[in-house]
């Protein structure tokens, strides 16, 4: 018992602090042979609130330790549907079963690889975390005798050690991975960090890329609410991927319009960030490509939308009342990348961009033209990606 003590006792002290939890799996899977237990795999899942994902978990062999994501779909597939982890958590209770003698037809595929790679016992049990919630662990030997009566005590006697050391990262992920999908990188880091107050902003310079559907509103009352959100979800996706892909964070959806910045972190990065902005336009403009066969062939109507491009400073921060913040960012930059973009289907371009874009990647951008932009006394010029 002497090494389970100390299991406790690192788990608690050392393994709740270090906020890593594939060191967590990997001492504690040590300490649990060290102490006799001949564990071979062991996987500790854990569930957590994400829009994306619905759990997350470490993975445990002799051979390494390693963390894995788990998506909503994957709870639809033979994978999650009859396994060891839907039994533990439908019923509440382990499950302790031996991998001699199983049956192809009717046992779990996942019984049926562990026996066929040496496993010969399996268990299954819940970590309980002090919210209330239930997750999934299992372990597996390779062991003639399989696990024995005390080597489940000594599993289950260690638990709750290893839930005080694996809740607070499961906390922080789910904490962190809410704010990155509703705000984005940057401001999810941003408030993470602190930037909470009413008022709170940084001046940045950034590229300002300001995309719209166009049709949403004759869309939205010839179609249902089904269609809407499909057409809605299939264009996000697109220019959200595009944005990600080329270095830009995208700050928030604004009907079915998307604002994203590119932002500069020096001179030099001006142009990168600006070419970076029009590849995103122009990636998202291919895929919409694609996305329309698909529409077309299921018999809806092809999809269409425009993009802004500006560049200059912005307030990056909040604003709103005491009890409700909104993470954005203000200036005229951003203004007038939105008015050019209201620009493109007259224009014929389904891309503008402002000449301090151009200037600053001259080989990617060619000129249409001088145009009355609404707020200003003069007309500017606008650019287009050339291609």
């Amino acid at each position: 018992m002497e090494h389970l003590a100390k299991l406790t006792d690192w788990m608690i002290k050392e393994g709740r602090c270090s906020g890593d939890p594939v060191k967590v799996v990997s001492h504690f899977c040590a300490s649990l042979i060290e102490a006799g237990v001949p564990l071979w795999r062991v996987n500790i899942g854990q569930r957590f609130a994400n829009p994306l994902l619905i759990a997350w978990g470490v993975v445990w062999t002799p051979e390494g330790t390693e963390s894995y994501d788990v998506t909503h779909e994957t709870m639809l597939t033979d994978s999650y549907v009859g396994s060891s982890f839907e039994y533990i958590l439908q019923h509440r209770k382990p499950l302790h079963k031996s991998l001699r003698q199983l049956d192809a037809e009717t046992d779990h595929i996942s019984y049926l690889e562990f026996a066929e790679l040496g496993g010969t016992d399996y268990y299954a049990t819940l970590l309980s975390y002090g919210d209330g919630s239930l997750h999934g662990c299992t372990f597996v030997t390779r062991a003639q005798d399989g696990f024995l009566p005390q080597h489940l005590e000594m599993i289950e006697a260690t638990l709750p050690a290893l839930s005080c050391a694996l809740e607070p990262v499961t906390m922080r992920k789910s904490s962190k991975g809410l704010l990155r999908t509703y705000l984005g990188d940057g401001p999810s880091e941003a408030v993470w960090n602190g930037t909470i107050k009413r008022g709170e902003r940084t001046t940045i310079e950034a590229v300002v890329m300001f995309s719209d559907l166009r049709g949403f509103t004759a869309m939205s009352d010839n179609s249902t609410e089904e269609r809407v959100f499909e057409a809605l979800n299939g264009y996000f996706d697109l220019v959200v991927q595009s944005v990600e892909e080329n270095g830009g964070d995208v700050l928030k959806f604004m009907g079915d319009g998307i604002l994203s910045i590119f932002p500069i972190s020096d001179r030099a990065d001006r142009g990168k960030q600006c070419g970076n902005a029009a590849r995103a336009a122009q990636d998202a403009l291919a895929g919409l490509a694609a996305l329309n066969v698909n529409r077309n062939e299921a018999g809806q109507p092809s999809l269409d939308f425009g993009v802004g491009i500006n560049v200059g400073q912005v307030s990056y921060g909040n604003i709103g009342s005491p009890g409700r913040l909104d993470f954005t960012v203000l200036g005229g930059a951003v203004n007038i990348a939105s008015r050019i973009e209201g620009l493109t289907k007259a224009v014929g371009h389904q891309i503008l961009a402002t000449a301090a874009v151009a200037n600053a990647a001259p080989d990617l951008f060619s000129p249409c033209g001088s145009h009355e932009i609404r707020g200003l006394a003069d007309p500017i010029e606008l650019f287009t990606p050339v291609g």
